[in-house]
């Protein structure tokens, strides 16, 4: 008997402490910083008075560029490390299997001493050619990825005459103009996704975000339903809210904003209604980049944490 209340204390110690990890942020994204941003998915968006930081991205399906170069470039050095002697040793051990192939022996593909010597020095000539070439390559092109637009500060923010509450920030590149009807819908797409996620209503979210988004949402949902949760997100109000970035990739537009917001946020387990966590209103600051193709209707592409 006794040891059965041993095990009965332990399963509930460990109920309460795996309700506790997992419901930390029962809203929509779950506190995470995910999503796409096109080509600036890895720049820090430019500061505003409501948020003069944010988080980077965690987990996105956009891959880091590294620069390129026009002979390929390996993300390992391969068998025998980078550098003219590695090009040397590559150059050396090929020949030796060519020569085996074609049945002249290890050494057969090399033709002897002069063979050697001429291929040692055709290897080192290659080598520099490569190496001015990426270093001249490199320097045209410059990194794949820089900071855009870079921090503006407080001063250089303008809270726009529209009477909504977000404020203008020009961004660098292909500027996009944003207007009132924008903001609207910034504003709106705040508080349709929360309710479509407080409902678990996969088709709704699929109107309002991106295919990634919605593949991480559909993940947080389904892992609150393996734990017998129910997110509740009610009472979504923006209090303050400023535009970071707006530019244009091609067809693509895209839009970054921070959003102050209210909302009552709570955990709740689905056979007994009990609310496990939250519950009182609170507030959140966040970053959120909506995108659209031009014309088109916006949808979400990515949250960041302040």
């Amino acid at each position: 008997m006794f040891r059965h209340r041993w095990l009965i204390a332990l399963v509930a110690i460990a109920t309460a402490v795996t309700l506790a990890v997992g419901t930390a942020d029962a809203r929509v994204g779950g506190g995470g910083s995910f999503g796409s941003r096109g080509a600036r998915t890895f720049s820090v968006p430019s500061a505003t008075r409501t948020a003069p930081s944010a988080a980077p991205i965690q987990r996105s399906t956009t891959q880091p560029s590294r620069p390129s170069t026009p002979f390929g470039n390996s993300t390992r050095p391969g068998l025998f490390g980078g550098g003219l002697f590695g090009g040397l040793a590559a150059g050396f051990i090929g020949a030796g299997l060519f020569g085996l192939l074609f049945g002249h022996g290890f050494f057969g593909g090399m033709g002897g001493f002069a063979s050697l010597l001429g291929l040692v020095l055709q290897l080192a000539l290659i080598y520099f050619l490569v190496k001015l070439a990426i270093g001249w390559w490199q320097r045209r092109n410059g990194p794949a990825y820089a900071t855009a637009g870079g921090p503006a500060g407080p001063d250089t923010h303008r809270y726009a005459p529209t009477g909504n509450m977000f404020g203008g920030n020009a961004a660098s590149g292909a500027p996009v103009t944003i207007g009132s009807a924008d903001y609207d819908a910034f504003e709106r797409l705040l508080g349709d996704i929360q309710a479509a996620y407080s409902a678990e209503d996969i088709n709704a979210l699929r109107a309002h975000v991106t295919p990634e988004m919605l593949s991480y949402f559909s993940e947080e949902l389904s892992e609150n339903a393996s734990r017998g949760l129910l997110n509740r997100v009610s009472d979504v109000r923006l209090l303050q809210g400023d535009l970071s970035e707006a530019w244009r990739e091609g067809d693509v537009e895209y839009a970054t904003v921070a959003m102050r917001f209210a909302l009552t946020d709570s955990t709740v387990e689905r056979a007994s209604g009990r609310v496990v966590e939250g519950g009182t209103p609170s507030e959140v600051t966040e970053v959120w980049t909506f995108m659209r193709a031009r014309g088109g209707q916006w949808i979400l592409s990515a949250i960041q944490q302040v």
